[in-house]
């Protein structure tokens, strides 16, 4: 077991290299990314994605500073602080793309289906919040077929959850709703899929290629 000290000294270690390849990197006109992002930023996509430690954004899409606005919580629920992180970024920034990305075998949505079926009474109420937010989008799964596939079931879940979470930015905030009418702003669900590393994109996002 890593003990905390041991995290702490590889934290420290990871962020030496990650100061000296910017050290040592040519700076591109204008300074070094550091610089220039004390100044301003602007991302070009904002994503809401789940804390999963698997799933880092900006690994996974292969950009650096400045160039994604991430809000991460488990489930990649929609709740009023985390839409108005989006209405944030999209109004301070001009930002056009806002992406839900769920991910396979997500825990929260294991959690949340194993809650529905065995409810546990001494759930932290705090766990609770994120589960109450994900249940009303897969609940009505357990009544099909897909209850006696589990693989199946999880994987339409996770569809689900993203799907639910996308029309709630849609609709669930007039600021958000102003920006998509008449600014260009568009809300796409995607999928990270742990197994191949691949994203694919959903919900909206054949209109938005168009």
């Amino acid at each position: 077991m890593t003990t905390a000290a041991e995290a702490l000294q590889r934290l420290k270690e990871g962020n030496r290299r990650f100061v000296e390849r910017l050290r040592n990197h040519e700076a591109p006109l204008g300074g070094s990314p550091c610089i220039r992002l004390t100044q301003e930023q602007k991302p070009f996509a904002i994503i809401l994605g789940c804390s999963d430690s698997r799933v880092p954004a900006e690994i996974v899409f292969d950009q650096g500073l400045g160039e994604l606005f991430v809000i991460r919580v488990a489930g990649n629920i929609v709740a009023p602080s985390l839409i108005g992180s989006v209405e944030f970024a999209a109004e301070q920034f001009g930002t056009r793309l806002v992406v839900v990305l769920g991910h396979s075998r997500c825990g929260a949505i294991q959690a949340t289906l194993e809650q529905l079926r065995r409810p546990a009474e001494n759930q932290s109420p705090n766990i609770r919040s994120i589960v109450d937010r994900v249940r009303p989008s897969i609940e009505g799964l357990l009544s099909t077929e897909l209850r006696h596939d589990e693989d199946a079931l999880v994987r339409q879940a996770v569809r689900a959850n993203v799907g639910v979470s996308v029309s709630h930015l849609r609709y669930g905030s007039d600021v958000l709703e102003r920006l998509i009418q008449s600014d260009g702003l568009a809300v796409v669900g995607a999928e990270y899929s742990l197994e191949t590393g691949e994203v694919e994109f959903f919900d909206g996002a054949d209109a938005t290629a168009a």
